[in-house]
Protein backbone atom coordinates (compact mmCIF):
# COMPACT_ATOMS: atom_id res chain seq x y z
CA UNK A 1 0.00 0.00 0.00
CA UNK A 2 1.15 3.21 -0.88
CA UNK A 3 0.71 6.16 1.85
CA UNK A 4 0.78 9.31 1.05
CA UNK A 5 2.75 12.25 2.96
CA UNK A 6 0.93 12.87 6.16
CA UNK A 7 0.10 16.71 6.98
CA UNK A 8 -0.21 17.59 10.86
CA UNK A 9 -3.18 19.77 10.18
CA UNK A 10 -5.15 21.85 13.53
CA UNK A 11 -8.99 21.38 13.42
CA UNK A 12 -10.45 24.91 14.38
CA UNK A 13 -13.54 24.36 16.36
CA UNK A 14 -15.96 25.30 13.37
CA UNK A 15 -15.26 21.98 11.86
CA UNK A 16 -14.98 19.87 14.65
CA UNK A 17 -18.61 21.17 15.64
CA UNK A 18 -20.63 19.80 13.04
CA UNK A 19 -20.40 15.68 13.54
CA UNK A 20 -20.88 14.99 10.03
CA UNK A 21 -17.84 17.11 9.02
CA UNK A 22 -15.74 15.68 12.49
CA UNK A 23 -16.85 12.28 11.56
CA UNK A 24 -15.52 12.09 8.40
CA UNK A 25 -12.39 14.35 9.40
CA UNK A 26 -11.99 11.67 12.51
CA UNK A 27 -12.39 8.84 10.24
CA UNK A 28 -9.42 10.06 7.45
CA UNK A 29 -7.28 10.69 10.86
CA UNK A 30 -7.93 7.09 12.25
CA UNK A 31 -6.71 6.02 8.34
CA UNK A 32 -3.49 7.95 9.38
CA UNK A 33 -4.99 10.12 6.23
CA UNK A 34 -3.56 12.91 8.13
CA UNK A 35 -2.12 13.82 11.57
CA UNK A 36 -5.36 15.68 13.96
CA UNK A 37 -3.83 18.57 16.37
CA UNK A 38 -5.85 20.89 18.40
CA UNK A 39 -5.96 22.94 21.37
CA UNK A 40 -7.32 23.04 24.92
CA UNK A 41 -8.95 26.69 23.65
CA UNK A 42 -10.61 24.77 20.69
CA UNK A 43 -11.79 22.12 23.04
CA UNK A 44 -13.67 24.78 25.41
CA UNK A 45 -15.12 26.55 22.31
CA UNK A 46 -16.40 23.39 21.28
CA UNK A 47 -17.88 22.24 24.71
CA UNK A 48 -19.53 25.69 24.37
CA UNK A 49 -20.98 25.52 20.96
CA UNK A 50 -22.63 21.83 22.29
CA UNK A 51 -23.96 23.17 25.35
CA UNK A 52 -25.48 26.26 23.45
CA UNK A 53 -27.19 23.84 21.48
CA UNK A 54 -28.77 22.38 24.10
CA UNK A 55 -26.21 18.60 24.34
CA UNK A 56 -26.72 17.04 27.89
CA UNK A 57 -23.74 17.61 29.68
CA UNK A 58 -22.78 13.49 30.07
CA UNK A 59 -22.89 13.39 25.92
CA UNK A 60 -20.78 16.27 26.09
CA UNK A 61 -18.18 15.12 27.98
CA UNK A 62 -18.38 11.39 26.36
CA UNK A 63 -17.68 13.57 22.98
CA UNK A 64 -14.81 14.94 24.02
CA UNK A 65 -13.18 11.88 25.98
CA UNK A 66 -14.01 9.82 22.58
CA UNK A 67 -12.05 12.19 20.81
CA UNK A 68 -8.78 12.66 23.26
CA UNK A 69 -8.62 8.83 23.46
CA UNK A 70 -8.74 8.28 19.32
CA UNK A 71 -5.95 10.71 19.11
CA UNK A 72 -3.70 10.99 22.50
CA UNK A 73 -1.26 12.92 20.35
CA UNK A 74 -3.65 15.48 19.42
CA UNK A 75 -3.29 17.88 22.19
CA UNK A 76 -0.86 20.88 21.79
CA UNK A 77 0.65 22.30 24.86
CA UNK A 78 2.46 25.15 25.79
CA UNK A 79 1.13 27.21 23.18
CA UNK A 80 -0.07 30.25 24.68
CA UNK A 81 2.79 32.09 25.38
CA UNK A 82 3.06 32.74 21.69
CA UNK A 83 -0.78 34.02 21.33
CA UNK A 84 -0.13 37.68 22.51
CA UNK A 85 2.57 37.96 19.48
CA UNK A 86 0.01 36.82 16.70
CA UNK A 87 -2.23 39.50 14.38
CA UNK A 88 -5.02 37.89 12.71
CA UNK A 89 -8.51 40.22 11.70
CA UNK A 90 -10.34 38.16 14.73
CA UNK A 91 -8.33 38.35 18.15
CA UNK A 92 -10.17 34.94 19.20
CA UNK A 93 -8.58 33.31 16.54
CA UNK A 94 -5.04 33.80 17.20
CA UNK A 95 -5.02 30.65 19.54
CA UNK A 96 -5.69 28.37 16.39
CA UNK A 97 -2.84 30.04 14.73
CA UNK A 98 -0.48 29.80 17.79
CA UNK A 99 -1.08 26.00 18.38
CA UNK A 100 -1.00 25.18 14.78
CA UNK A 101 2.44 26.48 14.87
CA UNK A 102 3.93 24.59 18.46
CA UNK A 103 2.68 21.89 16.62
CA UNK A 104 4.45 22.58 13.58
CA UNK A 105 1.47 22.23 11.97
CA UNK A 106 1.32 22.32 7.66
CA UNK A 107 -2.62 23.25 7.48
CA UNK A 108 -5.29 24.90 9.73
CA UNK A 109 -8.70 23.47 8.73
CA UNK A 110 -11.15 25.91 9.24
CA UNK A 111 -14.57 27.09 7.63
CA UNK A 112 -13.39 31.07 8.86
CA UNK A 113 -10.89 30.89 6.10
CA UNK A 114 -11.16 35.09 6.32
CA UNK A 115 -9.83 35.39 9.42
CA UNK A 116 -6.77 33.46 8.44
CA UNK A 117 -4.89 35.56 5.83
CA UNK A 118 -3.07 33.55 3.38
CA UNK A 119 -0.20 36.23 3.36
CA UNK A 120 0.93 36.11 6.79
CA UNK A 121 0.31 32.17 7.34
CA UNK A 122 2.84 31.96 4.81
CA UNK A 123 5.11 33.48 7.06
CA UNK A 124 4.62 30.93 9.50
CA UNK A 125 5.02 28.52 6.71
CA UNK A 126 0.73 27.24 6.97
CA UNK A 127 -2.15 27.37 5.10
CA UNK A 128 -6.01 27.44 5.74
CA UNK A 129 -8.35 25.40 4.09
CA UNK A 130 -11.69 25.25 4.27
CA UNK A 131 -13.05 21.33 5.82
CA UNK A 132 -14.59 21.15 1.97
CA UNK A 133 -11.16 21.84 0.24
CA UNK A 134 -8.75 20.16 3.14
CA UNK A 135 -10.83 16.79 2.23
CA UNK A 136 -11.44 17.03 -1.16
CA UNK A 137 -7.67 17.31 -1.01
CA UNK A 138 -7.16 14.24 0.91
CA UNK A 139 -9.39 11.88 -1.11
CA UNK A 140 -7.10 12.90 -4.36
CA UNK A 141 -3.47 11.82 -2.51
CA UNK A 142 -5.18 8.85 -1.38
CA UNK A 143 -8.50 7.79 -3.49
CA UNK A 144 -8.26 4.21 -2.35
CA UNK A 145 -7.65 4.75 1.39
CA UNK A 146 -10.05 7.90 2.06
CA UNK A 147 -12.66 5.68 -0.15
CA UNK A 148 -11.94 2.66 2.65
CA UNK A 149 -12.31 5.29 5.81
CA UNK A 150 -15.52 6.70 4.74
CA UNK A 151 -17.14 2.77 4.01
CA UNK A 152 -15.75 2.39 7.58
CA UNK A 153 -17.52 5.56 8.38
CA UNK A 154 -21.02 4.15 6.91
CA UNK A 155 -20.78 0.71 8.33
CA UNK A 156 -20.08 2.33 12.05
CA UNK A 157 -22.86 4.79 11.87
CA UNK A 158 -25.84 3.99 14.17
CA UNK A 159 -26.97 7.18 15.25
CA UNK A 160 -29.13 7.34 12.57
CA UNK A 161 -28.27 4.34 10.40
CA UNK A 162 -27.82 5.58 6.81
CA UNK A 163 -26.93 4.91 3.63
CA UNK A 164 -23.74 5.88 1.98
CA UNK A 165 -25.43 8.02 -0.04
CA UNK A 166 -27.72 9.79 2.90
CA UNK A 167 -24.60 10.46 4.37
CA UNK A 168 -22.78 12.21 1.68
CA UNK A 169 -26.10 14.17 1.24
CA UNK A 170 -25.44 15.08 5.07
CA UNK A 171 -22.06 16.05 4.22
CA UNK A 172 -23.31 18.41 1.33
CA UNK A 173 -25.85 20.03 3.89
CA UNK A 174 -22.68 20.82 5.80
CA UNK A 175 -21.01 22.12 2.68
CA UNK A 176 -19.09 19.40 2.03
CA UNK A 177 -20.18 19.68 -1.59
CA UNK A 178 -17.16 18.99 -3.69
CA UNK A 179 -15.86 15.93 -1.17
CA UNK A 180 -19.59 14.44 -1.30
CA UNK A 181 -19.67 14.84 -4.74
CA UNK A 182 -15.88 13.43 -4.76
CA UNK A 183 -16.41 10.43 -2.83
CA UNK A 184 -19.88 9.71 -4.41
CA UNK A 185 -18.04 9.12 -8.02
CA UNK A 186 -15.54 6.83 -6.39
CA UNK A 187 -17.91 4.57 -4.93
Amino acid sequence: MIHSVRFTCVLDTNVIYPIDIRDLLFWFASYDLFTPKWSKHIFTEWENVMQRKGIPGNEIQKRLEKAQRAFPDALVDNYESLVNALELPDDKDRHVLAAAIKANANIIVTNNIKDFPKDYLATFGLVAKSADDFITDTIDLNNDLALEAFRALVLNRTNPNLDEFEILDRFRKNGLIDSANYLHALI
